[in-house]
């Protein structure tokens, strides 16, 4: 910790700060509210209107060979940018299953049914709404924004029990393997097997490789964009999809054991102490090869997956997603806004992501508790389950992005934005309501 060092520079007091004020989930959630905030400020100003709808329009072309990547500023953030969001998903996802709440069935069956109820009845709900083309947007309210929720959870954490607090996250990952499947699945263009099959020899590769011992994130990073990525943005499927895959072949384990850690680690210090210094400010060149030797030790003893997600969890929650927010929340409010939400795109997203969560949600989660297939989280009520089932009904990021995929006619995606937007903060006042008027709980030990 910084403030046991013996000498603290000036720059690490600022560092401090800005680690503790972005080092929680709230911090997320805010950034996040600010970013959609400021595109619908920006959107519908005098000054700024034009040259928002027009700077995610500018072309952006690479061409390599006889290959070229040609997007517009807008694709590039979607298609390129959040097949990193995706790529951190499908490491949490990984992580869960392997050593999370997810890892045995007696862990996963509550979270997985919750999720499935709470994907099957915002659909459900939707095309009651809906007709015709309309109903191409099924997969919006489908979605929960886990940044958002465990953010807003974050503000009422003294009001509801640990236990339900992993449960939201596992059914959000839950929640995001099956809008990962929608989109691969339901909102893909046309296919080139070709490239399928590319891609296909690629991620066996690096499934091969990550058998192999590989563990160079520069070697996985190379062929992920250059082998998964670039294959199905030519085959037809959302590229995202790609940081997906990904994810999977990154190796989860460490490269030695915890004790084979402790017993080099400390023949390495012992080796420091005793090594003879220059002075304390500079270290001997015998110093500097044990530090490295240090150095390469610990990097042995973490597993690239978990380095790799502590890396971009940053990058990604406070510059990728609030780019993205920014760039697709700026909906224009100069139609009628009641008749906006009240189409039956709108209606159908509003009434899917706010009733349809929390009755897919509660219901499913009692009917698996009463059946005894599963078993409620430890110290939580059905008042708490609830209240997070409301703040589920928050799809903003998953929400915008499967908008852009479902419709063509941009007074669609107008309406199914607008709607999101209008959903996600009415989810989030319900279940912050219903949670932030319980009993305060004991802190955990």
């Amino acid at each position: 910790m910084i403030q046991e060092r013996e000498s603290i520079e000036p720059i690490d007091h600022f560092h401090e700060k800005v680690e503790k004020l972005i080092g929680n989930d709230t911090s997320i959630g805010i950034v996040l509210f600010l970013s959609a905030l400021a595109a619908l400020i920006v959107a519908n100003s005098s000054w700024g209107g034009e040259w928002y709808h027009h700077i995610w329009e500018t072309n952006i072309a690479l061409s390599f060979g006889d290959k070229s990547f040609d997007m517009s500023l807008h694709h590039l953030i979607n298609d390129g940018l959040m097949a990193i969001f995706f790529f951190m998903v499908g490491l949490e996802i990984k992580r869960e299953f392997l050593i999370g709440s997810l890892n045995s069935w007696k862990k996963a069956s509550l979270p997985i049914g919750a999720a499935i109820g709470g994907m099957m009845a915002p659909a459900l709900i939707y095309l009651i709404f809906t007709s015709g083309e309309a109903q191409n947007g099924w997969g919006i309210p489908m979605a929960t924004d886990i940044a958002f929720t465990l953010g807003l959870i974050n503000l009422v954490r003294n009001r509801i029990v640990r236990s339900l607090k992993v449960f939201v996250t596992s059914l959000a990952v839950v929640d995001d393997i099956g809008a990962v499947l929608v989109i691969a699945l339901f909102y893909t263009s046309e296919l080139h097997l070709e490239q399928l099959y590319y891609a296909g020899g690629v991620l066996a590769f690096l499934l091969i490789a990550n058998q192999l011992g590989v563990r160079s994130v520069l070697f996985y990073t190379f062929f992920g964009i250059m082998g998964i990525w670039s294959a199905f943005f030519y085959a037809g499927i959302h590229p995202t999809i790609a940081g997906i895959l990904l994810a999977f072949t990154i190796p989860a384990r460490t490269k030695i054991t915890r004790r084979s850690f402790i017993h080099y680690g400390r023949k390495l210090f012992n080796a420091y102490d005793r090594t003879k210094s220059l002075d304390d400010r500079h270290n001997s060149s015998r110093e500097d090869q044990l530090l490295e030797e240090m150095e390469n030790l610990g990097d042995e003893a973490r597993a690239p997956l978990q380095k790799i997600e502590s890396g971009l969890h940053h990058f990604v929650y406070f510059i990728i997603m609030p780019l993205f927010a920014f760039a697709n929340a700026g909906v224009s409010l100069s139609g009628d806004f009641f008749s906006i939400i009240g189409s039956g795109i709108g209606l159908g997203i509003i009434a899917g992501l706010i009733l349809g969560k929390m009755i897919g949600i509660s219901v499913f989660s009692r009917l698996l508790v009463a059946l005894k297939i599963a078993e409620m989280p430890k110290g939580a009520d059905w008042r708490q389950v609830i209240g997070v089932a409301f703040l589920a009904g928050i799809g903003f990021t998953m929400s915008l992005f499967i908008s852009d995929l479902a419709f063509e006619n941009p007074e669609q995606i107008g309406q199914a934005k607008m709607a999101v937007l209008v959903a996600s903060s009415l989810a989030a006042l319900f279940g912050l309501t219903i949670l932030g008027t319980g009993k305060k709980q004991m802190p955990s030990p």
